[in-house]
């Protein structure tokens, strides 16, 4: 990965408290595992920002290796990674996305 790269990565988490790296769009998702997230944060109500892999090859294959985790959908939460779509089902299924989303939120 560029320095440009890291460094676009770094200011798109750094700037939003919820970034999601995903397959298409809040609005259209591209795969079901990009729409699983969106569905989660869609129910929890917060404001999230999503960034479309699909239309940059360089921060598709940059998130991969900032992350060190081979998949997309990719969800940071005040700047820390949090996992993908199965962790994203199983914290929210546990009840604990909430509490997360909401310290992240008023920070």
């Amino acid at each position: 990965m560029t320095p440009e790269t890291q460094e676009r990565i770094e200011n798109l988490i750094k700037q939003n408290k919820i970034m999601v790296f995903m397959k298409g769009n809040k609005l259209m998702p591209q795969c079901g595992f990009s729409n699983n997230v969106v569905q989660i944060l869609n129910v929890l109500g917060v404001p999230y920002e999503t960034f479309d892999v699909l239309e940059d090859p360089e921060i598709r294959q940059g998130i991969k290796e900032y992350s060190s985790w081979p998949t997309i959908p990719q969800v940071y939460i005040n700047g820390e990674f949090v996992g993908g779509s199965d962790i994203m089902i199983e914290l929210y299924q546990k009840g604990e996305l909430q509490q997360v989303v909401e310290v992240a939120l008023a920070s």
